[in-house]
C-alpha cells in the first residue's frame, strides 16, 4: 500500500488555485480527498479536535481513503513526553477513533529542542496503544474530557501505528534506531531542506514520509528529476530493501518484509503540496 498526500487540507492561499474558486469552504476536504488518497490532520497538533469532527471527516472522504493523525503538542512540545499517561487520555478520547478504518498511523512530532532521552522516549512508547481496544484502555485515563469512541472499538484488535519524527542531532544515535525497532516505531524520513537530521533507518513494519520543502522549508516545491528519485527509494523501501546510498545510523539492515508507505507534502506555502503529491503518486502509478 502506498499513501501519498499532504500535511493538512484548509489553506487560504489554495483557494482558487487547488481548490477551484467556487468551491465552498466545508467543501475542501471532500475535494482534496477525491484527488489524493491520504491526508495527514494537523489539527489535532494545535488543539484536540472534537468526536463531531472526526465523524464529519470520517462521512466526507472516500471508502478507501486513509487519515493519518499528528499526536498533540500539549505533549510532546509542552509536557515533553513527560509523564504521557493523562496526555494520551485525553488525545485518545478525543474522538479519534471515529475515523474507524480510514485511521492510518499516527505522527509523534518533537521540537528541536528536544534532546535525546531514552529513558523519557522508552517510558512514551510504552504508554502508546497498540491496538484500537488498547487506545479505549488509555482513554479511561483522560481528565480533561469524556472518552468518546465507537461502539465496536473495545475489543477490537485492530492494529494501530505511530511515527516519530526528531528535529535534535543527538538523537543520530545508534541506539536510538534500536529503541524504534524494539517498539516498532517508525522514524520519519523528514526532509528539511537540511534544517534538521535526516536519518534513512528503516524502524518499522511501515515506512513514513514528510516532504517540507528540498530547498526552502515549507516554500519549494520539488521537480520531476527530484520527485523521480523519491520515486526510486519509495520502490526500495515498499519491496524491504534499502537505496545503496541509504543515510543510516545502524549497520544492521531494514526491518525485514514488504512495507506500506506514507507520503505527506508540507511545502504548503506556495501551494506546491498537492501538486507535488499528485506528480509523485503518477510516479508510482496511483493516480
Amino acid at each position: 500500500m502506498i499513501r501519498i498526500g499532504i500535511s493538512g487540507w484548509r489553506y487560504s492561499g489554495w483557494r482558487g488555485v487547488f481548490y477551484p474558486k467556487d468551491l465552498a469552504q466545508h467543501k475542501e476536504l471532500y475535494y482534496a480527498s477525491h484527488q489524493l488518497n491520504s491526508i495527514e490532520i494537523n489539527g489535532s497538533f494545535y488543539s484536540l479536535q472534537s468526536p463531531k469532527s472526526y465523524k464529519a471527516w470520517y462521512q466526507q472522504t472516500p471508502a478507501d481513503f486513509q487519515f493519518a493523525v499528528k499526536g498533540n503538542r500539549f505533549l510532546t512540545h509542552i509536557r515533553r513526553l513527560r509523564d504521557p499517561e493523562k496526555p494520551l487520555g485525553n488525545f485518545f478520547a478525543s474522538g479519534v477513533l471515529h475515523l474507524r478504518e480510514k485511521l492510518g498511523p499516527f505522527l509523534w512530532q518533537l521540537p528541536p529542542n528536544f534532546l535525546y532521552d531514552e529513558d523519557r522516549l522508552e517510558h512514551f512508547f510504552r504508554c502508546l496503544p497498540r491496538t484500537v481496544d488498547e487506545a479505549v484502555s488509555v482513554a479511561k485515563h483522560a481528565d480533561r474530557r469524556e472518552a468518546d469512541f465507537p461502539d465496536n472499538a473495545p475489543g477490537s484488535h485492530v492494529p494501530l501505528r505511530h511515527a516519530l519524527e526528531i528535529r535534535n542531532h543527538t538523537f543520530e544515535n545508534p541506539d536510538f534506531i534500536e529503541l524504534l525497532r524494539k517498539y516498532n516505531v517508525a522514524l520519519v524520513f523528514a526532509d528539511t531542506a537540511g534544517r534538521w537530521p535526516y536519518i534513512e533507518d528503516v524502524t518499522s513494519d511501515f515506512i513514513y514520509l514528510r516532504l517540507h520543502g528540498d530547498k526552502e522549508l515549507y516554500k519549494s516545491g520539488y521537480d520531476d528529476e527530484t520527485l523521480r528519485w523519491w520515486a526510486d527509494r519509495i520502490r526500495k523501501w515498499r519491496k524491504g530493501s534499502q537505496p545503496k546510498d541509504a543515510l543510516t545510523l545502524s549497520d544492521d539492515g531494514p526491518v525485514p518484509g514488504k512495507k506500506d508507505v506514507f507520503v505527506y507534502f508540507d511545502n504548503d506555502v506556495k501551494v506546491r503540496a498537492p501538486f507535488d503529491a499528485h506528480r509523485l503518486g503518477e510516479m508510482l502509478s496511483i493516480y
